[in-house]
């Protein structure tokens, strides 16, 4: 029996995206620009970005809220989902993320489906609103925010719309209700949010692979 260490998980991971997922050279260009300009690498695993590409078809997303862009990474794999005349709106605290992810974005051929939007977000989600509602909300932000991008994310949504929570795992800390780590009780927070809010109905999975010991919790606004 093979043993549970993370370097087997991250070899599982490995053999899944390369059966599932595959070569594909956009996607590994704006990693490699990402890594290039010195971002740091969280951005979401291939089998986890091709989970997201699949959700949002499967809900027939066709307006997406990115909550953290980072490189572009991820949101490569959203405005791939939702197709032409499908819009993602992604927002970015940092400039020089930004421009990075501007530009493997446009050089994949999706610029004309995605906005960036440049601020923290917590300031940048009050001027969304009023537009269409979203149809699927992506959050992978700082997790100390994690309760004020759910609230917006049922804000700027609809009975209906899907919302992702990454990270949720933390290494297993969210147990402990004694945690001080911002991120873990960030975390645990906005979980409780999601299990106790009317507005949502949740669950979430824990995972383990090349980002170790993490998770998603996936809701919907009802």
């Amino acid at each position: 029996m093979t043993e549970p260490t993370p370097e087997n998980w991250r070899r599982t991971d490995e053999f899944l995206s390369d059966t599932l997922v595959g070569h594909d050279p956009q996607l590994e260009a704006a990693l490699a620009a990402q890594h290039a300009a010195g971002l740091p690498a969280i951005e979401v695993a291939p089998v986890s970005g091709k989970l997201l590409n699949l959700i949002a078809r499967i809900s027939g997303a066709r307006r997406v809220l990115e909550i953290g862009t980072l490189g572009g990474y991820s949101t490569i794999w959203l405005a791939r989902a939702v197709g032409e005349g499908g819009t993602v709106t992604t927002i970015e605290a940092e400039p020089a993320n930004a421009a990075v992810a501007r530009a493997s974005i446009d050089a994949a051929g999706l610029g004309e489906r995605v906005a960036i939007r440049i601020g923290r977000a917590a300031d940048v989600l009050p001027t969304l609103e009023g537009s269409d509602p979203f149809d699927l909300v992506f959050i992978d932000a700082d997790k100390e925010s994690n309760t004020i991008y759910l609230d917006w994310a049922a804000r700027l949504g609809r009975p209906g719309t899907v919302i992702l929570l990454d990270n949720i795992g933390r290494d297993g800390e969210i147990v402990r209700d004694d945690a001080t780590d911002p991120r873990v009780t960030g975390t645990r927070e906005a979980l409780h949010m999601l299990g106790t809010d009317p507005r949502f109905d949740a669950t979430a999975l824990q995972t383990v692979g090349i980002k170790g010991w993490d998770g998603i919790a996936i809701a919907v606004i009802v």
